[in-house]
């Protein structure tokens, strides 16, 4: 299983985001990676975000976007699994 990849803006850390960062790369489980800029200025500059397998994932705190991670990864995660079991069935 591939892990999940959780990207964050450098230039989003004045919002929390690099206390999330910090402890999601604690986390062997998650590969976590910092970039100068993920091209995404609008959402850079109005909240927390990261980017999580390639889907903006943002909220109103570092707190709330840690959650939001969080949500996202098991979604995520539920949808592989669905999609592989679809094709198993075919």
């Amino acid at each position: 299983m591939l892990k999940p990849i959780i990207e964050f803006c450098a230039s989003n850390m004045h919002h929390g985001t690099d206390e999330v960062m910090k402890r999601l790369e604690q986390n062997p489980d998650y590969d976590v990676i910092e970039y100068g800029c993920l091209g995404n200025c609008g959402e850079c500059y109005l909240f927390p975000f990261a980017m999580v397998n390639g889907e903006i994932v943002a909220g109103e705190t570092a707190e709330e976007l840690e959650q939001r991670i969080m949500e996202a990864i098991k979604d995520q995660q539920a949808e592989r699994e669905a999609l592989d079991r679809i094709i198993d069935d075919l």
